[in-house]
Formats: C-alpha cells, sequence, structure tokens
C-alpha cells in the first residue's frame, strides 16, 4: 500500500465519527483501533508461520499463548478484530474489552498504553454510539496492517499523518504532543546519532524525535531489503528513551514506537518536578543525544522546582529562570542529562536567545545565557522559518547546547528563514533544504547570507544576544514584536513589579510602618 492510499484511508475513518464528537478527539478513537488492527493482523501472520512450522492451527496457537516470546504480541481471542467486530449490539464494550484484554495479556510492552473508553457516557449519553464504532470499524476493515502488507515505518508515516491533521484542528494545545514533521526531520539532520548512542527526549509528546533520529540512523547505515531500508544485524539500534506528562499523549508515544517496530524506554510524568529517568542511586542518567521541543515560554513552573531541586541542574549560572518563562530551565535541565560529550538540540522561541540583552541591570534570562556562553557550552544557534508549527504562526530556533564543543570558543549561528517550502495551512523544510543546513552545520562552514561562526567574544561583545537575525541579515527588517514575546516580556514586567512590592513592603515593615496598599 502506498502512503497516499493509506493516508486517504485513514482520512476516510476519520469521517466516518464526524459528528458525536469534536474533531481534535477522534484520534483517541481511530489510533488505538489502528493499533489494535495492526497488533491483530500481525499476530495473524505469525499464527500463519507458527502453523507452517507446526502443521497444526491449534498447536500454533497453543504454542503462542503457552509462550508468548514466540510472537511480538499476544492477542487473545477476545480482542481479535473479526471477534470484535461480531459484538455490533454491544460494540463499544467490546472494544474496551478487548483493548484492556490486549493490556492483561502484555503487560511489559502495553501498560498504560491502551486507555480509550469506547463505552464511555456523558450526561447520559454515550460519547461514540455504536453506530459510529460500526462505521469506522468498517472503514479500517477495508485494508490489512500485517507485515507483508504494510511495512512498520509507512504505518508510522500514517499515523503521524493523522496526529498533524488533527493538530491542525486543534489549535493552540497542538504543540504540547506534536512536532511538524520537518523540524523533526532537521533536528534528526543535525542530531546525526550514531550506531549505540542513546538519545533522550524529556518532553517527548508522540516521541517523533527519538523516532526521527532512528530513522535518520536507518537512512545513513540502512540496506535495501524488499524494497526498502533496514539496519543490518551489525549495526547497533538507538537507545530511545523519553518522559512524557500528559497520560493520552504518553499512550500516543507507546503506540507509535510499536507502529514504527521499534522499542524505547517512555515513562510518564512531570520531568521538570520528577524526571523519571534515574540511575540506581538516584542520580540523572544521561544520555549522548538529546533532542526536544518543550512548551515554549512555559509559565507554570512552581519556584520551588528550581529552588530545591534534588538533581543539581540549575547550578549553570547564580539566578534561577524567571516564572514568566521556563526556556532556561528546560535548557538546564537537558544539560544535566548529557554525557561527558554530549549533545542537546532543543526547539524553543526566538525569545530565548535575545530576552534581556541591552537591559539596564540584571535580568536572569540573560544572566544563564552568559554563563552558557561563559563555560563554552552553546555550539550553534538556528532561527527557523516562520508558520511551521502548529500552535502557533512565530519562527522558532533550535539551540545546540554540547558539553565539549569541536570548534571551542565557536559558536556558528544559522539564519535558515528562507529555506521554506510553502503549504497549506503551514509551511515546511523541505527533505533537502534540511540536508543542505545539516551539512552547514556538521562542516562548520559560514555561508553568505545564510550562517557565520561568531567567538564567544563577540556574543559578550553584543550583550549575549545570540539572535542569528542580529549576526545573519538577509535584508528583512521586522519591527513588530511577535504576540508570544510580547506576552512574555508582560509577564516580566509583572514579575519584577511583584518582587519591587515585595521588597517594598520588607522596608516599610522594618521601618514600623503598615503593608503597602495598591
Amino acid at each position: 500500500m502506498e502512503l497516499s492510499t493509506l493516508e486517504n484511508w485513514l482520512w476516510r475513518a476519520a469521517c466516518a465519527i464526524r459528528g458525536p464528537s469534536d474533531a481534535p478527539k477522534y484520534k483517541d478513537y481511530i489510533l488505538p483501533l489502528i493499533f489494535l488492527k495492526r497488533l491483530g493482523d500481525v499476530y495473524e501472520d505469525e499464527l500463519i508461520r507458527l502453523t507452517e512450522q507446526m502443521g497444526d492451527r491449534e498447536i500454533a496457537e497453543l504454542i503462542a499463548q503457552g509462550d508468548k516470546a514466540m510472537v511480538r504480541f499476544y492477542v487473545p481471542p477476545e480482542a481479535r478484530w473479526e471477534e470484535v467486530r461480531k459484538q455490533s449490539a454491544r460494540l463499544g464494550e467490546a472494544l474496551t474489552g478487548a483493548m484492556r484484554a490486549l493490556e492483561r495479556e502484555n503487560p511489559t510492552k502495553l501498560n498504560g498504553v491502551l486507555v480509550t473508553d469506547y463505552n464511555a457516557s456523558n450526561a447520559g449519553e454515550r460519547v461514540m454510539p455504536d453506530s459510529y464504532l460500526v462505521n469506522l470499524m468498517n472503514v479500517l476493515s477495508e485494508h490489512r496492517l500485517g507485515l507483508d502488507d504494510v511495512p512498520a515505518d509507512l504505518l508510522g508515516h500514517a499515523y503521524e499523518y493523522l496526529l498533524r491533521k488533527f493538530s491542525e484542528d486543534k489549535g493552540q494545545s497542538s504543540g504540547e504532543f506534536y512536532t511538524p514533521p520537518s523540524v523533526t526531520r532537521l533536528v534528526a539532520r543535525l542530531m546525526r546519532a550514531d550506531p549505540g548512542m542513546s538519545v533522550y527526549d524529556p518532553t517527548c509528546g508522540s516521541v517523533g524525535i527519538p523516532i526521527g533520529a532512528h530513522l535518520d540512523l536507518v537512512e545513513r547505515y540502512g540496506a535495501f531489503e524488499e524494497g526498502r531500508k533496514v539496519l543490518p544485524k551489525n549495526v547497533q539500534r538507538l537507545r530511545l528513551a523519553g518522559q512524557e506528562f500528559l497520560s493520552n499523549t504518553y499512550a500516543l508515544g507507546r503506540m507509535n514506537i510499536v507502529l514504527h517496530d521499534m522499542e524505547a524506554d517512555i515513562r510518564q510524568g512531570d520531568t521538570m518536578a520528577k524526571p523519571k529517568h534515574l540511575n540506581a542511586d538516584g542520580t540523572l542518567m544521561t544520555f549522548d543525544r538529546i533532542g526536544a521541543n518543550p512548551m515554549w515560554n512555559q509559565n507554570n513552573i512552581a519556584a520551588g522546582v528550581y529552588k530545591n531541586d534534588g538533581y543539581e541542574r540549575f547550578k549553570i549560572a547564580t539566578v534561577q529562570p524567571p516564572q514568566s518563562t521556563a526556556d532556561w530551565g528546560w535548557v538546564q535541565h537537558m544539560h544535566a542529562m548529557l554525557t561527558p560529550t554530549g549533545k542537546a538540540f532543543i526547539v524553543l522561541d526566538t525569545g530565548a536567545v535575545s530576552r534581556g540583552s541591552g537591559k539596564q541591570g540584571n535580568d536572569r534570562e540573560r544572566d544563564i545565557r552568559r554563563a552558557f556562553i561563559e563555560q563554552d557550552l552553546i555550539e550553534a544557534v538556528m532561527l527557523l522559518p516562520e508558520n511551521l508549527f502548529y500552535n502557533t504562526t512565530a519562527a522558532g530556533i533550535i539551540l545546540v547546547i554540547a558539553k565539549q564543543k569541536a570548534h571551542p570558543g565557536e559558536i556558528m549561528v544559522i539564519n535558515a528563514s528562507k529555506h521554506v517550502a510553502k503549504g497549506r495551512p503551514k509551511n515546511f523544510v523541505p527533505e533537502e533544504m534540511s540536508d543542505t543546513l545539516a551539512e552547514l552545520y556538521h562542516t562548520w562552514q559560514a555561508q553568505e547570507g545564510v550562517s557565520v561562526i561568531i567567538t564567544n567574544q563577540d556574543a559578550a561583545t553584543n550583550d549575549y544576544n545570540l539572535s542569528p537575525s542580529r549576526y545573519v541579515s538577509q535584508g528583512v527588517q521586522d519591527d513588530v514584536l511577535p504576540l508570544e514575546e510580547a506576552v512574555v516580556r508582560l509577564r516580566e514586567a509583572e514579575e519584577e513589579r511583584e518582587e519591587a512590592d515585595r521588597a517594598l513592603s520588607r522596608v516599610l515593615k522594618s521601618l514600623g510602618l503598615g503593608p503597602l496598599r495598591a
């Protein structure tokens, strides 16, 4: 099956349940069903293989049930696609039961993954009536998703296609679980993880960046087998890991890994408050490569997380990140989880590399940037084109930090704002442009109008402003402050005012005067 055929088929599945639920929630019903069908079809393929070896279907069934290591996933009878379809009168109940049975029979691989309740009600009415589920299963029954029908990477791409389609509808919060494919691919090209390396994403969402790192490895080291590239057995796989806060998104990520036929150590929880990837002695695990797209300008990190951190993550500078934005809190978290030769590739708001520069007095973000530059930890900054992301039209940047830089004392600054193709509704970075940009970085080339190499002293002279447009002009001046940046600056002003009020109240109290009143 070609990708376009697969995508059209899956979109028709979405159309089959139009009406009872908001479009952004379609994924909660469709994606687990795609997952169920894939596992069922693959299990049937493996049963056929075992039957050919044993000469008897019943014996093959008994072997698979008795030794689940003989198959990728054991699918009990009540969770098999055609058996579930027979229960059309109580389909929601049957589907939910099938999902629970799959988890129960495959606890190590599927625990906490299949969380959708197809029988859920709201105010006495079914959220997704059985009649719509029947339509959905009828559409999904049109094609097999077995090993010989759809390669894992093709199905994974189609899966991401549905995530993208729902992201376009979901709007503001979609960036919480989905990074556009062209950005994921560019990060993977820059990362260029070598065989056997560990790759981590602390805000992994649907696990797109670790998966992208693996696909990039396959592209570079793979050999063609039955028309597609696969890694030879003598090439070590990447060790993928990640953490995700939202339970539904965590489940999507785990499913995405399985649909790509990969393995990854994905854990659920608030990474900033309680990182889950720890060594036996309670210290943070470290990784060779980190790639992440954390929530931009996150302003709900509790102050105690920085002040009372037990993992020594926020010691690069003498100041803590501001409450108005956690960008440099995330950068410090990732720095703390790098191996001595590790690198992190972090997608952030453009303001993260310029806010506070040129400002009189102290500024915490600028002071943290200064500490990173003075300790020679920033290797590169790349400005991305506008209108790539689903929750904003603003451009972003990719910040590269390294424990041991290949070019000490230097920082590569890349302005990739024109490396873009127009799309609807969102732009994208074409694959050949990703390759060009990655090659500039890996070969450390300055190119007129695209990239320059500056020194740490150059950055200091510019008050630690690393905005690519300051160093690489492309003849376009934009004097309008982006909305996201204006919001952050407003938060900063409010935070500074509150601190000034507290300081004044302390002074008044020491003088025996009453508290400050509005």
